[in-house]
């Protein structure tokens, strides 16, 4: 497999394929795995490992304490480098049912788009990596790399085992680079290759005062209001700048390298045509502060919701007696999530006290990836090959992956190569994933393992 040439009867065999490998997909989109009500989990996880196994790989369901790994590898290729694949078989609940204009778990072709729950996060990306192993198999009988794939049945709620299951398998992961097939291309369209992804923390904020809901005219001025108490914490830790004011939060934020600042100077923007198409008359503060540079290298406060009080027609003169705010953090190297959420807890008991501050979640730890790694130039070369044009280069991701357990955990780097339109819906109604990024994506996982085929394995 050390020719270039060898790659073409691969293509030729996907290209071939393209209508025998929809109906697969769809077939597999038809079986639910939705981990956050345990629902069809185990049965899509023995399907992986059948499917998996018949390819020619070799496949383990290995237990964690919540729903399994599937662990597929083919290493038969000495002095390669190996390649671990991530990927995810669970996903969002389908809610709400009404907005779907077909069944979430019936697949539906429509102008082009296959419209499923799953067929873009993460579905229909993985299945793409798999079709690309299988199609070297089929051709040449081997794998021009060494691979091993992991795909998780929880990354849809956090993804709460992954880490003590990677540091307990060490071994068994062994690689020389991580690369996960999820999330969306970039905006214009183009090809796009993200170098980390950037973490999370959530967190609630809870006052209550009085033991009940009180009249707002017999006590107002006298009975404090919790909604006033949260709206005032949350203004100490966020002003009307767009500057987070938690004391001590950015203390660990990496600044951004010359190669990070270059490759977002390259990244198509277009702020009027992103204004418009979300319906905005402004950006967020501050409006000096770059787009991309917010979305790669800034940390982020959001308030999620804010629940206290009446909210129905009408008036009702009312005081409450207790209000809620859900919040998260998006985190940026090398931030560390528990270290963040005692900031917070410590800023809250300064100028709060009364407030309770609960944690949702411990949070996902950001990863990041130089963009001078010596593995940015074949996987440039596979989107060269895949699509014919040079892929974006991103920083960082700008939503949350676990990626951190590569880099972090294996000490390996890693790399998120989105296969799906940057529209695919996810997480919402009508998701969905182009006819022509699914088999481009198919492509791209074969070209990958080709161009990695052509490296040596690292001393």
């Amino acid at each position: 497999m050390a020719s270039s040439g060898a790659l073409t009867p691969v293509l030729d065999h996907i290209e071939a394929n393209r209508p025998v490998f929809l109906d697969r997909l769809i077939d597999y989109l038809r079986h639910p795995s939705i981990s956050a009500e345990n629902l069809g989990i185990a049965e899509v996880a023995n399907l992986l490992r059948e499917m998996l196994t018949g390819i020619g790989l070799e496949t383990s369901l290995v237990a964690t304490a919540g729903h399994p790994m599937v662990v597929a590898r083919w290493e038969k290729a000495p002095g390669k480098p190996t390649v671990l694949l991530y990927g995810h078989y669970d996903v969002q609940p389908a809610d709400p049912l009404d907005k779907w204009l077909s069944p979430p778990f019936e697949p539906t072709v429509r102008d082009g788009r296959l419209y499923a729950r799953g067929v873009g996060d993460n579905k229909g990306q993985h299945f793409a990596q798999i079709l690309a192993i299988e199609s070297h198999l089929r051709v040449h009988g081997e794998l021009p790399c060494n691979v091993i794939l992991l795909l998780e049945g929880e990354e849809e709620i956090g993804s709460p085992h992954i880490a003590d299951f990677v540091r307990a398998n060490a071994g068994l992961l062994k690689a020389d680079l991580a690369v996960t097939a999820d999330g969306p291309r970039h905006a214009s369209g183009a090809p796009t290759i993200k170098f980390g992804s950037r973490g999370v923390v959530s967190f609630d904020l809870r006052c209550r005062h009085a033991g009940r809901d009180v009249h707002s005219g017999n006590f107002g001025g006298v009975v404090p209001n919790p909604i006033w108490t949260l709206v005032h914490l949350l203004a100490t830790m966020k002003n009307a700048t767009g500057e987070i004011t938690i004391a001590g939060l950015h203390d660990d934020v990496q600044p951004p390298t010359p190669e990070d600042i270059e490759a977002i100077k390259r990244l198509p923007l277009d702020i009027e045509a992103f204004k418009q198409g979300l319906g905005l008359a402004r950006l967020d503060a501050p409006l000096e502060r770059p787009f991309y540079d917010r979305l790669c290298f800034q940390p982020t406060l959001t308030i999620n919701g804010f629940h206290g009080g009446y909210g129905g027609p009408g008036t009702k003169t009312v005081l409450p007696s207790e209000a809620l705010v859900k919040c998260d953090i998006r985190l940026v190297e090398a931030q560390d999530p528990e270290d963040v959420l005692s900031k917070v807890r410590a800023h809250v008991e300064k100028h709060a006290p009364e407030v309770e501050f609960i944690v949702v979640e411990t949070g996902m730890q950001p990863s990041k990836t130089p963009i001078a790694s010596p593995y940015t130039a074949p996987l440039r070369r596979a989107f060269l090959a895949a699509h014919g044009e040079e892929p974006l280069l991103i920083p960082a991701g700008f939503g949350s992956l676990p990626n951190y357990v590569f880099t972090k955990i294996l000490g390996i780097p890693a790399f998120v190569t989105p296969y799906a339109n940057h529209d695919e819906a996810n997480h919402a109604p009508n998701e969905n994933m182009t006819l022509d990024c699914f088999h481009s994506g198919v492509r791209t996982g074969a070209a990958l393992l080709h161009e990695l085929g052509q490296m040596r394995q690292p001393a």
